[in-house]
């Protein structure tokens, strides 16, 4: 490994959400810059499959764990494992997110409670538990959770997701001053970034292509281009970091809430669009 491949060298970093999409993006970036990995979710042959090409890359001890972070049990279990297996960790991505697209008044109680807990509940089990175990430590640690660009404009259509990333973005703001300077805080909103899965529940056919004109850029993001700039945020080039939500989505925000365009599509097309995103997910 040369030297411009070590900038996470020494870095022990846990990924909430690690087996597909940005987290797996960024455990693969992660291991090339030097870091060790330990990616969890609640799906095991993911997991399994992101550690084993980690593995590969460099001669570190990664490894993963089930967990499912709306359960505090089971987050306790997570760092109970780093205990005894690394210690602690020295750096906490905090990426596991859920979303879908529905009429707010559509929306039931137990779908609404699951983004939040998922969301919202899930990074601040996995935040306090790593705090724990790293204050046992004379380490010092860094978190980074992904939001969104909506999390501070709203939108349309996505209120659960809306309200819980909005409650991150506060949670990253107050902790950074809490636990400063023992531990920095940030966060990273992106915005459209295409992975496995989101974007074809997300992001429905016949208006494709007005999301990706919309953005000043031309293009829609890259899974690496968010990798980097979380890793960025965990190494020692942003020492002095502390309490930001850096947007990275080639000025999107700018055009205010990302799914608001629905807004001006009639409820029969609405609810089209929404059955065929729900029958798609099923598949």
């Amino acid at each position: 490994m040369d030297s411009c491949n070590t900038l996470l060298s020494g870095e022990t970093i846990v990924i909430t959400g690690g087996g597909t999409g940005l987290g797996r993006a960024m455990a693969i970036r992660f291991a090339e810059l030097g870091a060790t990995v330990i990616v969890c979710g609640r799906r095991e042959e993911p997991l399994k499959e992101v550690t084993k090409q980690l593995r590969s890359i460099n001669n570190n001890d990664h490894s993963y764990k089930q967990c499912n972070v709306r359960e505090p049990l089971e987050v306790s279990e997570l760092f109970s494992y780093i205990r005894e297996k690394y210690k602690t960790a020295t750096a906490l991505v905090n990426n596991a997110a859920g979303n879908f697209l529905a009429k707010s008044e559509s929306i039931s109680p137990k779908g609404f409670r699951a983004i939040v807990e998922t969301v919202l509940f899930g990074t601040f089990y996995c935040s306090t538990e790593f705090a724990k175990t790293l204050f046992k430590t004379n380490v010092k640690g860094k978190i980074v959770s992904i939001v969104t660009t909506y999390a501070f404009t709203g939108s349309a259509y996505v209120v659960p997701s809306a309200v819980s990333k909005a409650g991150v973005v506060a949670l990253t703001r107050s902790l950074a001053v809490e636990w400063a300077p023992r531990i920095r805080v940030n966060a990273v909103a992106p915005g459209i970034f295409p992975t496995e899965g989101a974007w074809s529940r997300l992001v429905p056919k016949e208006i494709e292509d007005k999301i990706v004109a919309r953005i000043p850029l031309k293009r829609v993001g890259k899974p690496q281009e968010v990798a980097n700039l979380v890793a960025f945020l965990i190494s020692d080039l942003s020492e002095f970091i502390n309490g930001e939500i850096v947007t990275i989505d080639g000025g999107e925000w700018l055009m205010a809430g990302q799914f608001n365009h629905l807004k001006y599509l009639d409820d029969k097309t609405l609810d089209t669009i929404f059955t065929k995103l729900r029958t798609s997910k099923k598949q």
